[in-house]
Protein backbone atom coordinates (compact mmCIF):
# COMPACT_ATOMS: atom_id res chain seq x y z
CA UNK A 1 0.00 0.00 0.00
CA UNK A 2 1.50 3.45 -0.74
CA UNK A 3 2.52 5.25 2.41
CA UNK A 4 0.22 7.89 2.23
CA UNK A 5 -2.67 6.16 1.97
CA UNK A 6 -1.27 3.70 4.73
CA UNK A 7 -1.29 6.97 6.82
CA UNK A 8 -4.53 8.24 5.97
CA UNK A 9 -6.48 5.11 6.28
CA UNK A 10 -5.13 4.69 10.24
CA UNK A 11 -6.86 7.21 11.61
CA UNK A 12 -10.34 5.35 11.05
CA UNK A 13 -12.05 2.83 13.28
CA UNK A 14 -11.10 -0.98 12.34
CA UNK A 15 -14.27 -1.57 10.63
CA UNK A 16 -13.61 0.86 7.78
CA UNK A 17 -10.53 0.03 7.28
CA UNK A 18 -11.05 -3.65 7.24
CA UNK A 19 -14.06 -2.45 4.55
CA UNK A 20 -11.19 -0.31 2.32
CA UNK A 21 -8.55 -3.20 2.44
CA UNK A 22 -11.51 -5.26 0.92
CA UNK A 23 -12.66 -2.69 -1.85
CA UNK A 24 -8.79 -1.92 -2.33
CA UNK A 25 -8.00 -5.35 -3.33
CA UNK A 26 -11.22 -5.62 -5.95
CA UNK A 27 -9.96 -2.11 -7.07
CA UNK A 28 -6.25 -3.75 -8.03
CA UNK A 29 -7.87 -6.69 -9.25
CA UNK A 30 -10.10 -4.89 -11.55
CA UNK A 31 -7.42 -2.76 -12.99
CA UNK A 32 -3.85 -5.08 -12.61
CA UNK A 33 -0.94 -4.64 -12.18
CA UNK A 34 -0.49 -1.06 -13.83
CA UNK A 35 -2.66 0.73 -11.26
CA UNK A 36 -1.14 3.80 -10.10
CA UNK A 37 -2.04 4.42 -6.27
CA UNK A 38 -1.75 7.83 -4.41
CA UNK A 39 -3.85 10.56 -2.60
CA UNK A 40 -5.80 13.48 -5.25
CA UNK A 41 -7.15 15.92 -3.20
CA UNK A 42 -6.47 14.04 0.45
CA UNK A 43 -8.40 10.93 -1.27
CA UNK A 44 -6.93 7.46 -1.54
CA UNK A 45 -7.22 7.52 -5.69
CA UNK A 46 -6.38 4.17 -8.02
CA UNK A 47 -5.44 5.44 -11.46
CA UNK A 48 -4.78 3.51 -14.67
CA UNK A 49 -3.74 6.15 -17.25
CA UNK A 50 -6.13 9.05 -16.64
CA UNK A 51 -9.09 6.33 -15.40
CA UNK A 52 -9.82 5.97 -11.75
CA UNK A 53 -11.57 4.77 -8.50
CA UNK A 54 -12.03 6.87 -5.83
CA UNK A 55 -12.35 5.06 -2.36
CA UNK A 56 -13.16 7.64 -0.06
CA UNK A 57 -13.60 6.58 3.84
CA UNK A 58 -15.76 7.50 6.52
CA UNK A 59 -16.72 6.64 10.02
CA UNK A 60 -18.83 4.26 9.35
CA UNK A 61 -19.01 3.23 5.38
CA UNK A 62 -16.95 3.99 2.19
CA UNK A 63 -17.58 5.88 -0.74
CA UNK A 64 -17.01 4.63 -4.19
CA UNK A 65 -16.39 7.00 -7.00
CA UNK A 66 -16.21 4.93 -10.40
CA UNK A 67 -17.98 5.84 -13.33
CA UNK A 68 -17.98 2.24 -14.60
CA UNK A 69 -20.26 1.65 -11.54
CA UNK A 70 -23.21 3.42 -13.05
CA UNK A 71 -24.49 0.59 -15.89
CA UNK A 72 -24.89 -1.43 -12.14
CA UNK A 73 -26.83 0.89 -10.05
CA UNK A 74 -30.22 -1.27 -10.79
CA UNK A 75 -28.32 -4.35 -9.36
CA UNK A 76 -27.18 -1.98 -6.15
CA UNK A 77 -30.82 -1.91 -4.64
CA UNK A 78 -30.90 -1.66 -0.97
CA UNK A 79 -27.45 0.41 -1.54
CA UNK A 80 -27.39 4.29 -1.04
CA UNK A 81 -26.14 6.15 -4.30
CA UNK A 82 -24.85 9.64 -3.66
CA UNK A 83 -26.25 12.93 -5.42
CA UNK A 84 -22.82 12.79 -6.78
CA UNK A 85 -23.56 9.14 -8.69
CA UNK A 86 -21.33 7.34 -5.59
CA UNK A 87 -21.76 4.34 -4.37
CA UNK A 88 -22.23 4.16 -0.03
CA UNK A 89 -20.93 0.96 1.60
CA UNK A 90 -21.11 0.20 5.11
CA UNK A 91 -18.88 -1.41 7.58
CA UNK A 92 -20.61 -4.85 8.39
CA UNK A 93 -23.37 -5.06 4.94
CA UNK A 94 -23.06 -7.19 2.17
CA UNK A 95 -20.19 -6.38 -0.09
CA UNK A 96 -21.44 -7.03 -3.49
CA UNK A 97 -17.66 -8.34 -5.03
CA UNK A 98 -18.62 -9.48 -8.65
CA UNK A 99 -20.18 -6.37 -9.25
CA UNK A 100 -17.70 -3.93 -7.88
CA UNK A 101 -15.22 -5.87 -9.95
CA UNK A 102 -17.50 -5.54 -12.96
CA UNK A 103 -17.62 -1.91 -12.46
CA UNK A 104 -14.09 -1.12 -11.83
CA UNK A 105 -13.26 -2.85 -14.59
CA UNK A 106 -14.96 -0.69 -16.78
CA UNK A 107 -14.08 2.46 -15.36
CA UNK A 108 -10.60 1.58 -16.20
CA UNK A 109 -11.44 0.23 -19.88
CA UNK A 110 -13.10 3.32 -20.22
CA UNK A 111 -16.46 1.45 -20.35
CA UNK A 112 -18.32 3.57 -18.18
Amino acid sequence: MNIEVKAYIEKYPSEVKELFGKLRLIVLKAGGENIEEKLWAKLPSYYLNEKFVRLIPFKDHVNIEAVGLKGYFGELEGYKITPKGMLQVFCGGELPEEILLEGFTDTFMGRG
